[in-house]
């Protein structure tokens, strides 16, 4: 045997398929949530773009729960598009009005999400934040903005455990039933050296500890120790040698369900699969009798599938009636 297995305990959490979802962080939170959404449920996935550091995560967080935060001090104009620093450069607009417009939906739907939800996925992607030189402030993104305008820190244990606590204490006064679901990136920040992503990586998984040890509602997704660990082999990473693979996410995936996922679920993802597999089916004829009787078959799937589950089918649906009406 050339492996370690990962085994992840479950935690009696049993999500079921009608549980809202919010995922926040780095770039393995939009993968979970994306996966999630693929499976017919119901989550808010990274509404402020991809976000790196703990400081801003909780800064985002508690804005969404106050809505007290001043975004127009933290825009900027850069080759006429306006950004915000505490988001992600994704988050834009041609006007300071237009941003801002945008943020304040984001910020309401999030809060509604937070209010309703029974699990949000905090994925931490690096301690090394850029602070911009003018006023200290940490910042989420620098939007390609020149290198002399910003100040590279890697934040203190102490500070980010208090501001994760502020802010776990601010999302249970809102949903005391809210779940907290901690994971650290698997994916490797290059860019900040191997040995300092070493030193960046072990602070967050510290963090995530003391968070989980001090609060009853915290849990921790070992997706770092399972990427590391388990499958230790470069045939696991893209290209770039830094980001998981489909083949590996698929693997954490099923980890991920199998820990805080009811038994229902967990079938359900099964069915689903083969009918997105037949979704997807490209056929070389098809106009044909063959195929045409197939397209058929899986529309009484999906009634089926959607009359056990309660799920919405009505996107597959129109999209095969396209291809069966088209004849």
């Amino acid at each position: 045997m050339f492996r370690t297995e990962i085994t992840v305990q479950k935690t009696g959490l049993g999500l079921a398929l009608q549980d809202k979802v919010v995922t926040l962080g780095s770039c393995f939170a939009e993968v979970i949530g994306t996966k999630l959404k693929q499976n017919k449920v119901d989550v808010l996935a990274n509404p402020f773009g991809t976000i790196f550091n703990p400081i801003s995560v909780c800064r985002l967080i508690q804005a969404a729960i106050q809505q007290s935060h001043t975004f127009e001090q933290q825009l900027v104009q850069h080759n006429g598009i306006w950004y915000a620093y505490d988001l992600h450069s994704s988050i834009s607009a041609v006007s300071k009005e237009q941003l801002l417009e945008l943020i304040d939906e984001r910020l309401k739907n999030t809060a509604s999400y937070l209010q309703n939800a029974s699990l949000l996925i905090i994925t931490l992607g690096t301690a090394i934040a850029y602070e911009l030189v003018e006023t200290g402030n940490i910042v989420a993104n620098c939007h390609k903005l020149p290198a002399k305008n910003f100040k590279r820190a890697l934040l203190q244990l102490d500070s980010t455990s208090l501001y994760f606590q502020q802010t776990l204490d601010q999302l249970k006064s809102i949903n005391p039933k809210l779940k907290v679901l901690f994971t650290v990136s698997p994916v490797r920040h290059l860019k900040e050296t191997l040995t300092m992503n070493s030193v960046s990586k072990a602070q967050l998984r510290l963090l995530s500890h003391y968070m989980q040890e001090a609060n009853q509602e915290v849990l921790y997704f070992p997706a770092y120790e399972i990427m590391m660990d388990d499958l230790r082999d470069y045939r696991y990473y893209k290209d770039d040698m830094l980001h998981p693979t489909t083949l590996a996410e698929d693997y954490i995936w099923g980890k991920f369900i199998k820990a805080y996922y009811n038994e229902p679920f967990q079938k359900f993802v099964v069915e689903w699969e083969k009918i997105k597999r037949a979704l997807a089916h490209k056929p070389f004829h098809p106009k044909s009798e063959g195929h045409q009787a197939f397209l058929g078959n899986t529309v009484k799937q999906l009634e089926e599938i959607s009359h056990i589950y309660g799920i919405s089918v009505k996107e597959e649906q129109h999209m095969l009636q396209e291809q069966m009406t088209s004849r």
